[in-house]
């Protein structure tokens, strides 16, 4: 068996042009575009190319793009000063401060402070508490843009075991609440799980998110399961690769995203997904108090 790649590249191309489209129909109506406002605190050559990256992607479906730069010494006071500026900005509907940020700059308090109708990173303790309750509003992008992954390939998590590898509250945590919200059966596995291997290997469906290059051995997984590497490493010879052994581990798997051009690209097209639909919350386009429970709860069945 060789698994069907997961193209992240490809729909995330997909679901950028339908925002553009959408966006597109915004400007023809004589409405305002939507407007996404990135903070980045000091110089790091990766953040750089992050925020360039997502300055791009917000261009190109048309919305308006702001950069607010400030040097490494910014005090914790200025950062903030900057983010209750952007909430209180009619013209800003999605704020994220890029990660990571100097030292003495308390990242959590400056993410805590985005108003939580602009918090289109989905950190804020509100959205993610709204994602616990099945009635997502903004939801993380990493795993927001991996079950839409799903969703494009058909595949649906309802009554898998699925095992997500890290517990971080950008990934791991909130990847196990959107399976949870589809119906799977939920193991998070961390630094201190036991036979971490062997929950792997029963495993329907894996997200590797720890961060280890090529951590997951190819032999662990089950036959026909659905791998999603979150990872991105790059090795000393300077090739890019994922927490999992690909090239073994896609002999096994059914389906398997690729490192690069798997989960990545997928991020920024969620960060603009985010923008529009906090957007059209604000605007009053898409009514809050419409959400519904995506994964209703069951009776217990009766003795």
């Amino acid at each position: 068996m060789t698994a069907r790649l997961i193209d992240g590249k490809a729909i995330a191309l997909k679901l950028r042009e339908d925002i553009k489209a959408r966006v597109d129909a915004l400007k023809a109506a004589g409405r305002r575009v939507p407007g996404l406002a990135v903070v980045i605190v000091g110089n790091d050559p990766a953040s750089q190319i992050y925020v360039r990256n997502k300055h791009q992607a917000t261009e190109a479906a048309g919305m308006l793009s702001v950069k607010k730069e400030l040097p490494a010494t910014a005090t914790q006071e200025e950062v903030l000063a900057v983010v209750q500026a952007l909430n209180a900005d009619p013209a800003i509907d999605g704020i994220l401060v890029q990660l990571p940020v100097p030292k003495q700059i308390d990242s959590k308090a400056v993410i805590d402070a985005i108003a939580v109708e602009k918090d289109v990173d989905g950190f804020n303790p509100q959205n993610l508490g709204l994602l616990a309750q099945r009635t997502p509003r903004l939801r993380p992008c990493t795993p927001y843009g991996c079950m839409k992954m799903l969703e494009y390939s058909g595949i649906d998590p309802a009554g898998m075991d699925a095992v997500v590898l890290g517990q971080s509250n950008i990934v791991g945590r909130p990847a196990a609440l959107e399976l949870l919200m589809k119906g799977a059966t939920v193991t998070i596995c961390h630094s201190r799980t036991k036979n971490l291997a062997d929950h792997v290997r029963r495993a329907d469906l894996v997200v590797a998110g720890i961060g280890k290059p090529e951590f997951v051995k190819g032999e662990w997984i089950k036959p026909g399961a659905v791998v999603l590497d979150v990872g991105i490493n790059r090795l000393p010879s300077g090739k890019v690769v994922g927490d999992v052994e690909f090239e073994a581990a896609k002999e096994r798997a059914s389906w398997i995203t690729p490192v690069p051009g798997g989960v990545g690209p997928m991020t920024i097209a969620m960060l603009i997904q985010n923008t529009l639909e906090a957007y059209e919350f604000r605007e009053g386009i898409a009514a809050q108090a419409r959400r519904e429970v995506e994964q209703p709860l069951s009776p217990p069945p009766r003795a």
